[in-house]
């Protein structure tokens, strides 16, 4: 073997089986092995010492034994695991129980699909021959509940495994280091939780035939509650999807973060787009460096300058700082513009009334401030607290990144106290089409979404855009009028 593998058991109370499971893995395989390595997860029997006690040929790979300090669960028990393979560099890790539950002469079929470098999990399945679970011992109700668990998880994920509920399994090392597995279950979920994160980080699964063996190993599992937790934890990663719930376990961030100009009539930046006429304006765009700003489509008609603390953009003129109160606000280029553009940034500054106030010495007297932010009075904000819940989220009104959250009437006041007249504040539903493009049904509660907000916009605005003006500053007019 090329790879640096290890195999890696988990043990618990398994006296009576650990010397029988080493016994009978492959001596080929045994050579082979960089080591192999046991967590006696606080045994209430000898399985430590006995593991200890096992003989082993010096011409194989070496057995390190480990016993937790307390018992950390199935789940808590591969945490441990893992991170041990991590730290070591391993390649490939593989699971194996100390019970004797799933066969060690099966390690040459767990190993073999790594010759494929894009291979990242290997899970052994007792499904994919027809009947072979039935014949090997699985009593009828554990297959039956595998069956229509596995095809609900199917289903919700859009895979087509045939098990998902094997504990014969084997990782990439270097896949592993890319998932946040810390914050799996401590218990028997975790596999399910490890498994909607592979999928979701859309790393390759390959499923190899292994023999299904029920001996007189003592189950753990409560069938009822693991199952529920199973369908707990894809309820779970279907809401984060829509930004509606947050967990770290799921947020594996292999997509971009940037915010991207939605292009949908019913959207803020299409009313923005749309809001310039022909006449050349200086225009600065606070915030619009990350990725596909709206400053790009509006520099092909007007003197656009881009601001922003991240990112870049391909408008002219782009600086980068730190938004709230930089100094650098001075060395712009233009020192006064007609309109300032903030959109979805307000909600990210650690200062917004000190920022604001900047806006508004960059300003022309009489010029337009256009900003916009998230309606934390939103329904369904307002429902989540009836339950009890406020949950952040990677985007949406509670992005992590917010630190101001805003009601339309807390919008307009922070806008007016600091020397702002403020037009019309315009209302917006939620921006469905961000998150399936084209889709039909998406486009239906897009624009069912912005109707509901005209309608009743302290309810269900999910946005609101503010268009202001800038109120007479006696020290500005003195500058311009005099220099």
């Amino acid at each position: 073997m090329e790879k640096r593998v290890a195999v890696f058991i988990v043990a618990y109370n398994a006296e009576k089986y650990i010397g029988e499971v080493i016994s009978r893995i492959p001596s080929y395989i045994a050579r082979n092995l960089i080591e192999i390595f046991i967590i006696d997860d606080s045994s209430e029997d000898n399985t430590f010492d006995s593991a200890k006690k096992i003989p082993w040929s010096q011409e194989y790979a070496p057995i390190r034994v480990f016993k937790t300090p307390f018992n950390q669960g199935y789940g808590g028990n591969q945490k441990l695991g893992y991170r041990y393979a991590i730290k070591n560099k391993f390649d490939v890790v593989i699971l194996l129980h100390g019970d004797g539950q799933y066969a060690p002469e099966s390690l040459p079929e767990i190993i073999a699909p790594y010759d494929d470098d894009n291979v990242d999990a290997v899970f052994g399945s007792r499904f994919i021959i027809k009947g072979g679970a039935r014949k090997g011992g699985m009593p009828f109700y554990k297959w039956i509940g595998n069956k229509i668990l596995t095809g609900i998880q199917n289903f919700v994920l859009k895979t087509a495994m045939s098990e998902m509920h094997s504990g014969y399994r084997s990782y990439k090392v270097s896949s592993l280091k890319q998932i946040p597995f810390e914050y799996n279950a401590d218990n028997f979920h975790f596999d399910a939780d490890i498994i909607i994160q592979f999928v979701d980080a859309k790393f390759k699964i390959i499923e190899v035939e292994i023999p299904t063996y029920y001996g007189n190993e003592i189950c753990r599992v409560n069938g009822m509650l693991y199952a529920w937790n199973c369908i707990r934890s894809l309820i779970k990663y279907k809401l984060m999807q829509f930004e509606i719930f947050y967990d770290p376990k799921f947020d594996i961030r292999r997509s971009s973060s940037i915010y991207t100009v939605k292009k949908s009539k019913t959207s803020l930046h299409y009313y923005v787009r749309n809001y310039f006429t022909k006449k050349k304006q200086r225009i600065l765009d606070i915030g619009g460096g990350d990725g596909e700003s709206i400053s790009i489509y509006l520099a092909k008609d007007h003197e656009v300058t881009c601001v922003d603390s991240i990112g870049n953009n391909s408008t002219k003129e782009f600086t980068k700082i730190t938004l709230d109160l930089d100094d650098e606000w001075y060395n712009l280029k233009n020192k006064y513009f007609d309109t300032v553009l903030a959109l979805d940034i307000i909600e990210h500054l650690k200062n917004p009334e000190g920022t604001i106030v900047k806006i508004k010495e960059k300003l022309k007297p009489k010029g337009t401030l256009i900003a916009s932010t998230g309606n934390v009075a939103f329904i369904m904000i307002r429902f989540m607290l009836l339950l009890g819940v406020f949950n952040y989220g990677r985007r949406g009104i509670l992005d992590l990144t917010h630190t101001r959250l805003m009601t339309r009437k807390s919008f307009r006041r922070l806008l007016e106290q600091n020397g702002f007249k403020v037009e019309r504040i315009i209302a917006f539903g939620i921006p469905f089409l961000d998150l399936k493009p084209g889709n039909f049904l998406f486009k239906f509660l897009e624009r069912f979404s912005y109707c509901l907000a005209k309608i009743w916009p302290g309810l269900f605005a999910f946005q609101n855009l503010a268009i202001c003006t800038k109120e007479k500053d006696i020290e500005n007019l003195v500058e311009i009028t005099f220099s």
